[in-house]
């Protein structure tokens, strides 16, 4: 079906297509610039068009996909970089250069790359939507292949396919390949959904240690300009206890995910030890890239991390950052003429972003296996203002709040998160698994916040009378805390020390809570504490 651009108004869009429905994607103007319907009145219909549109004008045709904006889902997502839409920007370099030219629908899979097939039913069998009728080898996972409607099998291939060829023919002569398409608004389904229960290990010890973070967890990381957001993700994907990180950069500077693309193509994955880009799917719409893209990418991006958590596999899905989201929200709603909320944020805000971070959790798939779909969202709240309307709507819905600090990013204390502002909801669970692990965890947990804590009380009475005013036990204390500011919740994410298992982090904390308590003993029989800590910097190490 065939139609017009009637009117233009930047990336607005009206139409003259009819039989459209809400979230069809349409192809614009003799370009084929890529839309999506987001309004009806009659014949004409509004979309918002997701990229670059100089040059199309009044009267250019309007064709109709017949379909909503999906993605296509199969074996070769893993180490891919793609935009908002899924288009490779690999395939986008070669075609077009530097700079992404309009109109370009590159699929998104490698349909000439071959894949090994093995069965996974047989002729005859009768399976549901999202059961695994084949699988293949993808890096380091069992990738299953999925059906994405019920049928019956009539005919199987085994061998070396590739994503032309059928990898299976229903009763009924329909083809099943290697992919199938998903609509990216529309959750995949599952069985049942089911409480977290295993902790998800990031290596960065002040989460791990206070505020830890469960598999199909969620936590938002909100923090002003220069606070740490990106390089705490990073080093998270980097080292995150998962199977597969889908990374999206939503509205960030291009040199950042330049350089993160240079570096995850260079380092190693701890666990498996191959490239730690071979479990990456990485989605980049930098701040140079059309802004109506961006609001869809988070939701193209989830979808494919739904895609693995399917398969049985953890997954973990980092958003940096929601604030450049909403923001691309505002401009489309705006354009549109609704309703402006606080902010000038459209009105169903805070219900978009929950419909958004529902989607993580541990799940029981279709295919009877237990998947994982955790989630990190970076908020990045303007003049570090965090009952700004973005941040409170993430703080609603999540699960953990690790508050970045502009104080201590400005000490260069890293990662600057607030230990007294931030929590987790996940702590008694977590609790009990690293307590039957490793025992001593929760004490020294309960050990080391009564320091800190106590630590800031006397921080005020310092100002005051100087430490010389203190008592020796009350600067015995004030030395420990700082111990542990700079030596366990310290971490460099460019050293050796990016990383720290529990067993590390649990030897490190009772190395400090051990020479606290020695020295303590000693104050108590008597010594002094300048004498205790000369002998201490003097003994052999």
């Amino acid at each position: 079906m065939n139609g017009t651009v009637t009117s233009i108004s930047g990336a607005t869009v009206c139409v003259d297509l009819a039989d459209l429905k809400i979230g069809d994607r349409v192809f614009v103007g003799t370009s084929r610039l890529t839309g999506e319907v987001v309004r009806l009145d009659d014949k004409i219909a509004t979309v918002q068009v997701f990229e670059e549109n100089r040059g199309l004008g009044i009267g250019e045709p309007v064709t109709t996909a017949g379909e909503p904006l999906t993605v296509a889902l199969g074996p070769g997502l893993l180490g891919g970089i793609f935009d908002g839409l899924q288009r490779p920007l690999p395939l986008l370099l070669e075609s077009s250069g530097d700079f992404i030219s309009s109109g370009q629908n590159p699929f998104p899979l490698d349909r000439k790359k071959t894949w090994e097939v093995t069965t996974h039913s047989k002729p005859g069998d009768s399976l549901h939507s999202g059961e695994a009728f084949a699988k293949v080898r993808e890096g380091h996972i069992e990738h299953l292949l999925l059906m994405p409607q019920d049928g019956t099998l009539q005919q199987l291939e085994e061998g070396k396919l590739t994503l032309e060829n059928p990898f299976a023919t229903l009763a009924d002569k329909q083809p099943l390949y290697g992919w199938h398409s998903w609509p990216v608004r529309k959750a995949r389904p599952y069985q049942s959904k089911l409480p977290p229960t295993k902790p998800l290990v990031t290596g960065q010890r002040c989460l791990d240690f206070l505020f830890p973070l469960l598999k199909g967890g969620v936590a938002m990381v909100p923090g002003g300009f220069g606070t740490g957001k990106t390089v705490l993700e990073q080093t998270i994907a980097k080292f995150a206890d998962v199977d597969v990180v889908v990374y999206v950069g939503c509205g960030e500077r291009g040199n950042e995910m330049a350089g993160l693309l240079d570096e995850f193509g260079e380092l190693e994955d701890p666990r498996t030890k191959r490239p730690l880009k071979e479990r990456t799917i990485i989605v980049a719409n930098t701040s140079n890239m059309p802004v109506a893209a961006r609001e869809s990418s988070i939701f193209t991006a989830v979808t494919m991390a739904e895609y693995y958590r399917d398969m049985g596999l953890d997954v973990l899905f980092l958003a940096d950052s929601l604030s450049r989201w909403a923001e691309a929200l505002r401009e489309i709603s705006s354009a549109l003429e609704e309703m402006p909320g606080e902010d000038g944020y459209p009105t169903y805000l805070g219900s978009r972003l929950s419909g958004f971070i529902e989607r993580a959790g541990v799940v029981k798939t279709l295919s009877g296996g237990q998947g994982s779909l955790s989630m990190i969202l970076a908020v990045s709240p303007p003049g570090a203002d965090f009952a700004e309307p973005v941040t409170q709507a993430c703080l609603r819905v999540s699960g953990a709040l690790y508050m970045l600090d502009t104080q201590l990013a400005h000490r260069r204390h890293f990662p600057a998160i607030n230990w007294t502002q931030s929590f987790s909801l996940y702590s008694d669970t977590a609790m009990a698994h690293f307590v039957e692990e490793h025992g001593e965890w929760a004490k020294l947990q309960a050990r080391c916040r009564d320091i800190l804590q106590r630590e800031e009380a006397l921080r005020e009475v310092a100002e005051v009378v100087g430490m010389e005013g203190l008592q020796d036990g009350d600067r015995l204390l004030m030395r420990t805390a700082e111990k542990i500011r700079l030596d366990f919740l310290c971490q460099n994410s460019f050293t050796e020390d990016a990383f720290a298992a529990p067993r590390s982090t649990i030897e490190s904390i009772t190395t400090l809570v051990a020479e606290h308590d020695q020295l303590s003993a000693a104050l108590d029989d008597g010594a002094l504490l300048d004498d205790l800590l000369k002998e201490a910097a003097n003994a052999p190490r």
